[in-house]
């Protein structure tokens, strides 16, 4: 974990998180750093950006450009590094209470283990633990080889925005075989609101109402047709599923990423005790 966490936000490694604790969100995917693929293009719209992530709740966020796919090789671990530091650095002096860590969202590449091992991608809050993956959409890759070559290191997968890549890039059957390979998926809060289209949203709730999905995030990219909703979903996830499940989602298991803890499960029971 990096220095850029304060203790009264995320908690050493070593002190577990308890669901009953009421934390700030944390946003382990959002794209908040200028210039460096199709989030902010300036210092002054990635600041606007921030300021709005902080005012929804965000006490941390994890920026994760893209790395490969249609960015090419741009972003490496150097780079980002260099851009969150410097970010961090202008949001204190504009008085925007937000602590941004380091990351990437890493397309599925051939190349992904050698340049993991030789330090050039980053892993989520830099912490060595988990890696956010892009698949491609509309295209199935099989990347069950891929994560057992990073379980061999040590590396688990969180598989980003699960719910617009599926059915077409991986199919129920082929995210079971990959989530009992020990990978995570990831939902964003913005599809739970409907912006993606009614299909995108009854998915996400699906993954969520049925425990696969233990992680949501902004993938925040402006103020416009890509703003943070974390407040919301947090509000609509507490009414339809209850304060606990909202709390883990949003804030707990978010912070077991960045701390580089287990990510807990999602279990669901409605009044009566019955499993949903």
């Amino acid at each position: 974990m990096t220095d850029h966490v304060s203790d009264n936000m995320i908690r050493a490694r070593s002190e577990p998180l308890e669901v009953s604790d009421r934390r700030p969100f944390v946003d382990i995917h959002c794209h908040c750093l200028a210039g460096l693929d199709d989030g902010p293009a300036t210092m002054s719209d990635a600041v606007a950006l921030c300021r709005k992530m902080a005012e929804d709740g965000i006490a941390v966020a994890v920026a994760t450009p893209h790395l490969f796919g249609g960015f090419k090789d741009c972003n490496e671990a150097a780079e980002v590094r260099e851009a969150v530091r410097l970010l961090n650095e202008t949001l204190k002096n504009n008085g925007v209470r937000l602590n941004v860590l380091a990351g990437s969202e890493v397309h599925v590449d051939e190349r992904l283990c050698r340049l993991l091992k030789e330090g050039r991608i980053m892993t989520l809050a830099d912490g060595g633990r988990y890696i956010l993956l892009e698949l491609p959409f509309q295209v199935c890759v099989d990347i069950a080889p891929l994560l057992t070559e990073l379980a061999s290191a040590g590396v688990q997968c969180i598989i980003s925005h699960v719910e617009r890549i599926a059915p077409f890039a991986a199919p129920r059957s082929t995210l079971m075989a990959w989530m009992e390979r020990g990978a995570h998926m990831q939902i964003t809060a913005s599809s739970l609101m409907g912006e993606f289209g009614r299909r995108v949203q009854s998915r996400a709730w699906s993954f969520l109402e049925s425990g696969w999905t233990k992680l949501v995030a902004t993938d925040s990219h402006n103020l416009y047709h890509r703003r943070p909703r974390m407040r919301a979903a947090f509000e609509h996830i507490s009414a339809r599923l209850g304060e606990d499940v909202a709390h883990l989602v949003c804030s707990e298991n978010p912070a077991r990423v960045v701390s580089g803890q287990d990510i807990l499960s999602v279990s669901l029971y409605d009044q009566q005790g019955t499993q949903l």
